[in-house]
C-alpha cells in the first residue's frame, strides 16, 4: 500500500515536563481530501500542527512524510517536504512581515523554492493573487493597508505559490467576519477541486468541518476521543464529548446542552480524561482509562460508547418520527 502523504504515529508532545499531546495517531492521504482536528482551545491542536510541520520534535513517536520519518530526510527531501506541506496560520497580520509588500511576501516563497525564474516572479505573484480572488493592484501594498480578509487571502496565496499538495489550516477563518469566512471557505473548496489539494483543518467550528472534511478527529486534553467519517461522528457521536461539542452549537428553538461539570476542571490523572465533565460517567470511567476501540465504523475511547451511540440512534429515530407529516 502507498504510504500516506503525512502521518503521525503514536506521537507524544511536551513542553518541559508538561505533556500536551499523548500518543496521537492520524494519517493524511493525498488530496483531494480533507481531514479535521477538532477541539477546544488548549486541547493541543496547534502544537500538533507545529509537529507535523517539523517545528516541534516529538518526545515519542514519529511524524513521517511519505513513509519516512522527518529526521531521516536529507536536504533535498526536506526541501520537497517544505514545498509539499504548507501552513496557513490563523492571524494574517501576525503571519506577514509588516515591512514587506504583498509582491515581496509572495515572491520570496517562489524564489526560495528555486523553481521560478526571477524574471517571471512578478507575473507569477499576480497570478497567485488572482487565484485567491485578489486584484494584482494590491501587489504594492503592505499588510497594514489590507483588510483582514485580504490579509488571510495573501497568506493563502503565499502558501499556494509553491504548488503544495497539502495545506495545514490552523483556524483559517476564526478572525474573520461571517461574510469573509464564507468567501474563504468557498475558495478552499474550489482549490481542492481544481488543484486536487488535501488539507488538515484545525478548528473548533463544526459547521466548517462538516462542509470541508470527510474525516474528523476529536481531541480533548491532547488525546483522541473519537475519529472517523465526519458525517457519522457529527450526526451520531459515540463519545459524550463529541455529543457535547455538537450540542453546544446554538440553534433556533434549542438551548445549548451543558456539560455535567465545570469546564475548567483539568483532565484526570487516572481513568478517562473526560470524567469530570462527562454526563454519563460511571465508576469504571474513574478507575480505568478507556482504550481506543473500533465501534460502528469509527474509533472511540469510551467505556460506554455503545450505550451513547444507542441513545443517539433512539433520539434520531424519535426526531424523525416527530418530523413525519400526519396522514
Amino acid at each position: 500500500m502507498t504510504a500516506p502523504l503525512l502521518q503521525a504515529d503514536a506521537v507524544t508532545l511536551a513542553y518541559g515536563r508538561v505533556t500536551v499531546v499523548e500518543e496521537l495517531s492520524l494519517a493524511i492521504p493525498d488530496g483531494p481530501h480533507g481531514v479535521a482536528l477538532i477541539g477546544e482551545s488548549g486541547s493541543g491542536k496547534t502544537t500538533i500542527a507545529r509537529a507535523l510541520l517539523g517545528l516541534v520534535q516529538p518526545r515519542a513517536g514519529t511524524v513521517a512524510y511519505r513513509g519516512r520519518a522527518l529526521p531521516s530526510l536529507g536536504r533535498g527531501d526536506m526541501r520537497a517536504y517544505r514545498r509539499t506541506v504548507q501552513p496557513v496560520f490563523q492571524q494574517g497580520n501576525q503571519a506577514l512581515n509588516p515591512r514587506m509588500t504583498v509582491a515581496a511576501l509572495i515572491g520570496e516563497a517562489m524564489t526560495l523554492d528555486g523553481k521560478v525564474r526571477r524574471a517571471t516572479v512578478a507575473e507569477r505573484v499576480a497570478q497567485s493573487l488572482e487565484a485567491v480572488g485578489l486584484d494584482r493592484a494590491l501587489m504594492s501594498r503592505k499588510p497594514h493597508q489590507l483588510s483582514g480578509g485580504q490579509r488571510q487571502r495573501v497568506v493563502l496565496a503565499r502558501a499556494l505559490a509553491v504548488d503544495p499538495q497539502l495545506l495545514i489550516l490552523d483556524e483559517p477563518t476564526s478572525a474573520l467576519d461571517v461574510t469573509v469566512q464564507s468567501r474563504i471557505l468557498d475558495l478552499l473548496q474550489q482549490l481542492r477541486e481544481e488543484r486536487g489539494i488535501g488539507y488538515l483543518l484545525i478548528t473548533h467550528n463544526l459547521a466548517i468541518v462538516e462542509r470541508l472534511c470527510s474525516v474528523a478527529h476529536v481531541l480533548f486534553e491532547g488525546k483522541i476521543m473519537e475519529a472517523g467519517p465526519t458525517a457519522s461522528i457529527l450526526r451520531r457521536p459515540a463519545h459524550p464529548y463529541t455529543a457535547l461539542l455538537r450540542d453546544s452549537v446554538p440553534s433556533v428553538g434549542r438551548a445549548p446542552r451543558q456539560a455535567g461539570a465545570s469546564a475548567n476542571v483539568s483532565a484526570a490523572a487516572q481513568g478517562c480524561p473526560f470524567q469530570h465533565r462527562c454526563p454519563s460517567v460511571v465508576e469504571l470511567c474513574r478507575a480505568e482509562r478507556p482504550p481506543l476501540q473500533q465501534i460502528a465504523g469509527r474509533t472511540v475511547a469510551c467505556h460506554r460508547a455503545e450505550e451513547v451511540l444507542g441513545a443517539e440512534r433512539r433520539a434520531a429515530g424519535s426526531a424523525g418520527a416527530l418530523a413525519e407529516p400526519a396522514e
